[in-house]
């Protein structure tokens, strides 16, 4: 979906403006988002000005001044910390913004004088105030705890540094049939096999798009993911549907390097529009959810469980870390919800 974002003055106040042709996904991404408005006079949707919204939609970040010449040196130590550690690039970007945040906030104070107090002043007057999202003071958290194990002298107790209450969202699930719309109304079959190998393996967008020609076993029928998230492998039963598909894809497209490629032989496809290739296929089904791509992920695993499959089985088809990462869909699964009579029914 392509959209541009801008900060305007509307009513003295700044905002993110969003402009975009019309998309009843987006409008309705846009609507879920806490403090969002429609402006009749300007014709444009526009949300509240803070760090989240704004890296949401590519700008650049409020706090983004430069924190002390302390505070740059001590951030440059915590990037070759973290590149030690081996993090991945996308991880040790999100966790430096995050510090970086952080010590913009506390320019003016030395790192090894910052205590447990100023955390709680950071959250109280910078992320509460700033109405940002539970997860992303998560996210501050997180950095916050890794930055200081590598300062030495420090007042901050690392252990002390507790977390926001984690809020209850459930995932977002399509039925069997909807699922089924969506993947059959893509008449192209690169963008078919795209969408249909995402469900049919519960992949991450990502972990698609890092899917090599070699990757796909069709004698053993599995799918090897390497280096996801958490930099681990695993492997994903291929359907048979799926591999006659792929073959039919490859027929036609000869990918060189890349099992999906962009329109540059050998580079990967594009995040983005992959995005926007699943909106057209979702409005075409003549479906107004907003359906992302991780909603695929999240219907794989419903799907499953609802067959019948072990919990257990699910998590390591996910690569999931934790047990209680994968038992959210015990709490979306309906078969047991649907042999419960309601007393309406007897009235």
């Amino acid at each position: 979906m392509k959209y541009t974002a801008k900060i305007i003055t509307h009513r003295g106040e700044k905002r993110v403006a969003v402009f975009f042709d019309r998309d009843d996904g987006l409008i309705a991404a846009i609507k879920a988002i806490d403090g969002s408005k429609w402006s009749q006079t300007m014709k444009v949707w526009h949300l509240p000005d803070h760090d989240e919204n704004r890296k949401m939609f590519g700008l650049p970040l409020i706090i983004d001044s430069l924190p002390s010449e302390e505070g740059a040196q001590s951030l440059e130590n915590f990037r070759r910390w973290l590149r030690s550690k081996r993090y991945s690039d996308s991880t040790i970007k999100t966790y430096m913004e995050a510090a970086k945040s952080f010590l913009v906030f506390f320019k003016h104070k030395a790192s090894n004088t910052i205590s447990n107090e100023d955390v709680i002043l950071y959250n109280n007057e910078y992320i509460l105030k700033n109405n940002l999202s539970a997860s992303y003071q998560n996210q501050i958290v997180s950095s916050i705890k890794l930055y200081f194990t590598t300062v030495q002298d420090r007042k901050v107790e690392i252990e002390s540094i507790h977390r926001p209450k984690r809020e209850k969202v459930l995932p977002n699930v399509l039925s069997k049939e909807e699922v089924k719309l969506i993947l059959e109304s893509q008449n192209n079959i690169k963008h078919k096999a795209m969408l249909c190998l995402i469900y049919s393996c519960g992949l991450r967008r990502s972990e698609l798009l890092q899917l090599k020609l070699a990757d796909i076993d069709s004698k053993r029928n599995i799918v090897f993911i390497r280096q996801a998230k958490g930099k681990k492998d695993r492997i994903a039963p291929l359907s048979p549907k799926i591999l006659a598909l792929l073959r039919d894809y490859y027929k036609g497209y000869k990918p060189k390097v890349w099992l999906f490629e962009g329109k540059v032989k050998g580079q990967p496809y594009s995040e983005q529009t992959l995005q926007t290739i699943l909106k057209q296929a979702v409005k075409k089904a003549g479906i107004t959810k907003p359906v992302t791509l991780h909603w695929l992920r999240h219907s794989y695993a419903t799907h499953l469980l609802e067959s019948g499959t072990d919990l257990r089985y699910i998590q390591e088809l996910l690569g999931h870390s934790r047990s209680r990462t994968t038992e959210i869909y015990t709490h979306v699964s309906t078969n047991s919800l649907q042999q419960i009579r309601s007393p309406f029914d007897d009235l």
